[in-house]
């Protein structure tokens, strides 16, 4: 079973979600505010998707960042920024067991699975 990661109130992860159940495509949805955000789930992304693909950079969470935190980041303290504040990681992701997809598109969702 597919497993989708984001949070709840999110528009794209709404979309995400409304596709796969028309769609008939089962799956899980993890939600990162209620569930929460190991270092392991984290690193699983990391190492499959990277840090740079993996953070937001267009969310409110990265703008609230200092200057001298977005001027540093790397991908140590990217890691320790998602994992302190998830909202900073692109939604959602998609855990199919074979891959992982970032974001949310219907034409991708509709050519990858």
């Amino acid at each position: 079973m597919y497993t989708l990661y984001g949070i709840s109130n999110c528009n794209t992860v709404k979309k995400a979600k409304d596709w796969l159940q028309e769609n008939n495509i089962e799956f899980q949805f993890h939600d990162y505010r209620k569930q929460g955000l190991t270092t392991e789930l984290l690193e699983t992304f990391e190492a499959t998707l990277g840090w740079e693909k993996l953070l937001n950079k267009q969310s409110t969470s990265w703008r609230k960042l200092s200057d001298d935190q977005k001027a540093n980041v790397s991908k140590q303290t990217a890691l320790q920024y998602m994992l302190e504040t998830p909202t900073l990681i692109k939604r959602p992701v998609l855990d199919t067991g074979e891959k992982m997809i970032i974001g949310f598109k219907a034409d991708n969702y509709q050519a990858e699975l």
